[in-house]
């Protein structure tokens, strides 16, 4: 933790203290399907008897790309050097983090997501919170990831949300403002709210804190439990895991028509999720299978 030495003195000194943990992770993984659910307490997670593989990448000074890529490969199942390999192969990963600038299938993390999709991991991505063309953003842009970006209560694109040709589709993030405007009044309704922790540093056990957040970091778990829920219906109709490329085209089939439709500059992608409908349409599909080793469950790695 940043409260002791050597950490403490790595990257923050008496004008940059360290800062309490925002459980980022935590929020994102509950909604994911973390969260204990059908306890009549606190929320619901969509996946929530699936198994969560957590791969922290960024600490209290931040992170490397290398960092990024390595866990993107570890996570599926792949070798990493110096690292005790995976045991347990995510299906889908979940990444909600991000940055400037473009990714091709070239770069660190373009081949990193090749090589986790070559061995059947879907990874999905947020888009990013700057309204702008997600295009210039890593590992948004990537080929081969499923990019996420974040609408309002109303169905509109929320005003912070990245847009354009590489975002896929959207999922619930929140507007934060009344009727998903880019200021004004807040609303409850304008935040996904989820599991977080009321320790500092250290998670207090057991805990029951809870909190609202908004931005495509909490639209992109919405698609990702919903691909843990296609890929566990799939397994247990007793047939083989869907492709990252099959599961893209049964969530882009199956998607939604926003009521509020974006321009065509700010697109979303084929619309907003259907979990219900796709998990439907994966029981029901014939499509390709995937290449990798396939378990007894489906898990899924977090970004952060």
């Amino acid at each position: 933790m940043t409260t002791t030495e050597p950490y403490l003195s790595a990257c923050t000194d008496s004008s940059n203290p360290p800062e309490d943990s925002s459980w980022h992770g935590t929020h994102v993984a509950s909604t994911a399907g973390a969260e204990l659910t059908n306890n009549s307490q606190g929320m619901a997670g969509i996946a929530y008897s699936a198994k969560v593989l957590p791969v922290r990448v960024l600490g209290h000074c931040g992170g490397y790309d290398s960092d990024i890529s390595d866990a993107i490969v570890w996570a599926a199942g792949g070798h990493v050097d110096g690292v005790p390999d995976n045991t347990h192969p995510a299906q889908v990963i979940n990444m909600s983090l991000g940055g400037s600038g473009s990714c091709s299938a070239t770069d660190p993390e373009g081949l990193a997501v090749a090589q986790a999709n070559s061995l059947g991991a879907v990874v999905v991505v947020a888009a990013g919170n700057s309204n702008a063309d997600a295009s210039r953003f890593s590992p948004a842009s990537c080929p081969g990831v499923i990019t996420v970006a974040a609408t309002g209560i109303t169905s509109r694109r929320a005003f912070y949300s990245n847009y354009g040709s590489a975002v896929e589709l959207a999922a619930p993030g929140g507007g934060i403002y009344e009727n998903d405007a880019s200021s004004g009044t807040q609303s409850n309704d304008g935040f996904i709210w989820q599991a977080l922790n009321s320790g500092t540093t250290t998670p207090v056990p057991n805990d029951s804190t809870y909190g609202g957040y908004a931005g495509t970091s909490q639209a992109t778990p919405h698609v990702a439990g919903a691909v843990a829920l296609m890929q566990s219906a799939r397994l247990a109709s007793g047939q083989p895991l869907l492709s990252p490329s099959a599961v893209l085209s049964i969530l882009q089939s199956t998607a939604y028509a926003p009521s509020i439709k974006p321009s065509r500059r700010t697109s979303i992608g084929a619309g907003i999720l259907d979990a219900n409908a796709a998990v439907r349409a994966a029981v029901s599909s014939t499509a390709g299978s995937a290449g990798g080793t396939t378990g007894s469950g489906t898990g899924h790695g977090n970004g952060r």
